[in-house]
C-alpha cells in the first residue's frame, strides 16, 4: 500500500495504545460492545462489495481496461453472512450492498434474504447503476431490501456515454419506474458533481426527480477514480443549490440525520410527490467525516475503516477458516474500528490518494 498519513492524535486516548480491554461477544449488550474509534465516533453502518465486476466504465470510478478478481477470491454469501452475524452484536445494524454492480453478482437477493433474517440487522440498501434493476426489483424487494440508491448523473444519451463510456440510460430509466412500481422506497437517485458535466444535469435531474417522486443526492467529485484528479473540476455544493434555486425552486433546509453523509432540503413550494427532497454530499468543501459511523468489507474479503484508507484488514483468511473464531473476528473488527484516522484530508497538502478504486473498494 502507499504511505501512510500520520494519524491524528485529538481523541480522548492515543490510538498507539491500542482499545481497550477486549469485550466478548458472548452475553453482552450491544450497547456495552459498540465499535467505537479514538474519537468516540460509534460506527453501525456497514457497507459490503459483494463484487468488483462493473457494466459501466464510469471515468470517476474506474479505468477502462480492467481486471477483475476471480470467482475464488470473492466471498461468498455465506461468509459475508457469517461476517455480519459476528458484526450484528457489536453494532451493527445497517448495511448497504454494492460494488462494482452488485447486481452483476448472481442471486444477490438470496444475500439480501439472509442477511435479512440476522438478529439486529435493522435495514439492507442497495447500490446499483440501474441497467439490470427492472429484471431484478420484484426478488430483492421480495426478499427483504427495501431501500435504493441508483446511480444517474444525467438524463441526457450522450453525457452518458461520455461519462460511463457504455450506453444504456434508458435500462436505468427502466429499472427506476419497476423499483418504484414494486413498493421500492426511499428511492435516492445518486448524481456525481463533475465540473462540464453538472452545469447542464443538475436542473433536469431536479426536475426529474421531483416529478417522479425520487430522492436526489448530489456527491461532489472526489479523488477515488482511476484518472487523476482535478480539484477544479469538482462542482461545490453551493453552487448545486444555488442553481436549483434559481432555475427550479427555492430550497431550504430540511431535518437531516446527524450520520448521514448528506445535508438535506426540500422546496419550499412543496410540489413533488415525496416533496422534493434534494441532498449534497460536500465530501470536499464540507467534509462530514467527523460523525463518520461507517466501515466496509471489499468484495475479496478487506475491511477498511474509511473509503480513502491506505491500509485494510484481511478478514477472509478468518472467515475461511474450517472452525472460525467469532471472538477473534470480533476483535479484528474492533482494532480496525480504533485505528480509524480523524479524517480523509482530501483538502490537506499530506493526502495520499488510495490504491485501489471505487469500484474495488465498494461505492
Amino acid at each position: 500500500m502507499s504511505a501512510k498519513r500520520p494519524l491524528p492524535m485529538l481523541g480522548k486516548r492515543d490510538p498507539a495504545e491500542g482499545p481497550p480491554a477486549p469485550l466478548t461477544t458472548v452475553g453482552l449488550t450491544p450497547r456495552r460492545s459498540l465499535l467505537t474509534d479514538s474519537f468516540g465516533r460509534i460506527h453501525n453502518n456497514l457497507r459490503i462489495s459483494v463484487t468488483d465486476r462493473c457494466n459501466l466504465r464510469c471515468t470517476y470510478c474506474m479505468p477502462e481496461e480492467v481486471t477483475f478478481r476471480d470467482k475464488s477470491e470473492l466471498l461468498t454469501f455465506e461468509e459475508i453472512t457469517a461476517f455480519v452475524r459476528v458484526a450484528a452484536p457489536l453494532g451493527i445494524d445497517k448495511i448497504r450492498l454494492t460494488g462494482g454492480e452488485p447486481l452483476m453478482r448472481k442471486e444477490l437477493h438470496k444475500l439480501a434474504r439472509m442477511l435479512a433474517d440476522v438478529p439486529g440487522i435493522k435495514d439492507i440498501g442497495l447500490t446499483t447503476n440501474g441497467l439490470l434493476l427492472a429484471d431484478h426489483a420484484q426478488e430483492l424487494f421480495d426478499a427483504g431490501l427495501k431501500r435504493l440508491n441508483v446511480s444517474l448523473d444525467t438524463l441526457d444519451p450522450t453525457r452518458f456515454r461520455a461519462l460511463t463510456r457504455r450506453d444504456g440510460l434508458e435500462k436505468v430509466l427502466e429499472g427506476l419506474a419497476e423499483a418504484r412500481r414494486v413498493g421500492f422506497a426511499p428511492i435516492k437517485v445518486n448524481a456525481v458533481a463533475i465540473r462540464g458535466f453538472a452545469e447542464h444535469d443538475v436542473v433536469p435531474l431536479a426536475r426529474y426527480c421531483r416529478e417522479n417522486g425520487f430522492e436526489l443526492r448530489f456527491i461532489e467529485y472526489m479523488p477515488i477514480g482511476a484518472d487523476s484528479w482535478e480539484r477544479e473540476k469538482v462542482f461545490f455544493a453551493h453552487e448545486i443549490l444555488e442553481l436549483i434555486g434559481r432555475e427550479v425552486a427555492e430550497l431550504v433546509p430540511a431535518n437531516s440525520d446527524p450520520s448521514a453523509p448528506a445535508q438535506d432540503y426540500t422546496y419550499r413550494d412543496g410540489f413533488g410527490i415525496l416533496g422534493g427532497t434534494v441532498g449534497v454530499i460536500a465530501s470536499i468543501s464540507r467534509p462530514f467525516c467527523h460523525h463518520c459511523n461507517r466501515l466496509r468489507l471489499t468484495a475479496d474479503g478487506k475491511l477498511r475503516n474509511c473509503l480513502f484508507a491506505l491500509d485494510e484488514t484481511d478478514v477472509r483468511e478468518q472467515l475461511r477458516k474450517p472452525c472460525m473464531d467469532t471472538e477473534a473476528l470480533a476483535e479484528t473488527i474492533r482494532q480496525s474500528v480504533w485505528a480509524k484516522w480523524e479524517g480523509h484530508e482530501i483538502n490537506a497538502a499530506t493526502f495520499v490518494k488510495p490504491d485501489r478504486t471505487m469500484h474495488a473498494i465498494g461505492g
